[in-house]
Order: C-alpha cells, then structure tokens, then sequence
C-alpha cells in the first residue's frame, strides 16, 4: 500500500482500501489521518474504478479507540487551537462518511471507541465481530460524546443510548446490533476472505457469502429498567431511579454514574435530548463541535485525561464534584454559539447552506 504511514492507502480490485496504521496507540486518530482519510474518500467519490470503500485497523486489537487524547491534554494546557481545529475535520470527515455515495464497508473488529465509532458508524454497512467492543466512554473523561455519537444513540431503541453515553460501557456485537450501530456480523476469522471477496464482487454478495448469525447481547434482558430509569427527565433522578430500581445491574449502573464527571454527565443527557430534535447528522455534529469546544475551558477534560490516560492513577477530582453542584446556567453555556466565523456549518440534504 502507499500512502502516509498512519493511514495505507490503496485501490485493490472494486475497492478503495484505507487502514488506520497505528496499532501500538490502538490507531487512535491523530488529525493528519482525519485528513487523509477525507482526501482517499474525495478522490474515489466520483472515480469510476472505486464501487466501494473499506475501512480497517491494522493489528489484533481493533479499528480504532477514537482521538489522540494525549494531545489534547497537551493543546488544552498550552492554550492551543489544535483541538477545536482537529474536531472541525473530524466531524466534516463523518458528515462525508454518512453521505459517501458509494458503499463504505467499515469493519468494527476489536476496540472501536469515541472517534472510532464516527469513521465506522456512519457507514453504510457496518461489520462487527465476536471481538467488537464499541462503546463511547467521553463521561469518562470529562468530555461528552461527539462524532454524531448524540444522533447515533439517540436514535437507539428506548433509552439504551442513554444508558450507553452516560455510563460509557463498551458493547459486543449482539448490543451494537441491537442499538443500530453495526448491522452485519461476521466471525473474525472471515474477515480477511471477506476483503479479498468486497475486491472482486458486489457487496452484498460478499455480506452473503461471510456474514453469519451474532452471538446473543445483554441489553435486551435489561431493557425495562433501562427504559425506565433513564426516561428521567434528570441525570439526579435517573440515579436515584436506578438505586430503587432494586436490580443489582441498575445498581452497578448508578455505581458507574457516580465515578464519571458530573458536568459531563449533564451536558450528555442535554446534547442527547436536543438532538433527538434536531434533525439530520450535519445539525447534531454542529451542536457537537459547540459542546466540544466549550469542554476545552472546562478543568474536567484536562483533569479526566491527566486521571485516565497521562498519570494513570483512575482518580480525577471532578469540578463541582457533585450533580447538586452543576447548575442549569453552567450546562447552557456548553450550547451557546461559538460567535461569527468560528462555528461548524455543515451542509445536509434539503439544507439551504
């Protein structure tokens, strides 16, 4: 294959081939691959030779476990740009995944987080594995789900995607099936053949020929609490719910919440409700970008990365440590426009812009 080393590029047979080339980091997404990514998907658009794009993570460990959160923190402490600039790519390169004109086959295997899910889940068809562990685990970290992760779980059955953004618990194939984000299993082992067949046959002949039934989720056993308890129209009384639910899973859930950033945690449950209204991918990934740039002054994203992934010690000091403590004023401000020339306009299907 040609191409950067982060991202190998190459046509192979009816595809146009892209591999997320940095196995050691999981193929986290720095922004030159956003942006090599969208260059390969801008030049197959309208290139006869290309009837379908395939997308991969080279290594065992999976497609990708999202952004380089390592140089945000960076960028954050520095005061930098880097991140807002990143982001605004980023989301363009899903608004082009969700409107690719051709099929784009995204093969979930293994680990497929945060921005994993956004150059995965927008595709036309979604491949998940045995291995497949898809989650959006931003709470976690002080963040808040982005990439149209609030349009893809918002549009989950009932409110498990409540439940899956605000706990940031990673799904196996069955859930992720089950919640819209994969439609097509395929055993691990399969997927090499399946590639080599995407190359030379039309794909749903190849999704014939390797796609197979997925073993069994989760979710569905728990779905009356989980519909239940997350209707709430509060992050404060969607916890108290689960402690009466009397279900030790919903238990375990409430458990979860309480380690997670309670900011976080309500600006998620905001961004999900909003978007459920607000229409096509392209307004939901606007409201993003403004959620996203507002967390950059938040101290929970530097404090939840520093805890998570730079000292390691899975102990961040949240601020305001408690649910009590953030107030409606303080969720608004993650909503309010970023000011002339610095939003995200995207265009959508029917869209004046």
């Amino acid at each position: 294959m040609t191409g950067e080393a982060d991202v190998l590029v190459q046509v192979e047979g009816r595809t146009g081939r892209l591999v997320l080339n940095r196995p050691k980091a999981l193929n986290a997404l720095s922004h030159s691959m956003v942006l090599r990514i969208a260059q390969a998907l801008t030049a197959w658009r309208d290139d006869p030779a290309v009837e379908a794009v395939v997308i991969s993570g080279a290594g065992e460990r999976g497609l990708c476990a999202g952004g380089d959160i390592r140089a945000i923190h960076a960028d954050v402490r520095a005061g930098g740009t880097a991140s807002a600039d990143f982001w605004r790519d980023e989301y363009r390169l899903n608004a082009l995944i969700a409107r690719y004109p051709k099929p784009y086959v995204a093969l979930m295997d293994g680990i497929v987080m945060g921005g994993g899910v956004g150059i995965s889940a927008h595709g036309t068809v979604r491949v998940v594995t045995e291995r497949s562990r898809v989650a959006m685990p931003e709470t976690g970290i002080g963040f808040v789900p982005d990439v149209g992760g609030t349009y893809l779980l918002g549009r989950a059955p009932g409110e498990l995607g409540t439940h899956l953004a605000l706990t940031g618990v990673a799904v196996g194939a069955g859930d992720a099936l089950l919640c819209g984000l994969a439609d097509h299993f395929a055993p691990a082992e399969r997927l090499g053949a399946l590639v080599a067949d995407l190359a030379r046959r039309p794909v749903p002949d190849a999704l014939a020929a390797h796609a197979d039934r997925a073993p069994a989720g989760e979710l569905a056993a728990h779905r009356e609490w989980i519909d239940d308890c997350y209707a709430a129209d509060t992050v404060e009384d969607i916890v108290a719910r689960l402690l009466r639910s009397g279900v030790p899973a919903a238990k375990e859930a409430a458990q979860t919440l309480a380690a997670k950033s309670p900011t976080a945690l309500k600006v998620t449950l905001a961004a999900l409700r909003r978007a459920r209204s607000l229409g096509p991918l392209e307004r939901v990934l606007e409201q993003e970008y403004r959620v996203s740039c507002a967390a950059l002054a938040s101290p929970d994203l530097v404090e939840g990365i520093r805890a998570q992934v730079i000292d390691k010690d899975r102990s961040p000091r949240w601020s305001p440590a408690d649910l009590a403590q953030v107030r409606d004023e303080d969720v608004a401000r993650y909503f309010a426009p970023l000011g002339p020339g610095r939003e995200l306009a995207l265009s959508a299907p029917g869209s004046p812009r």
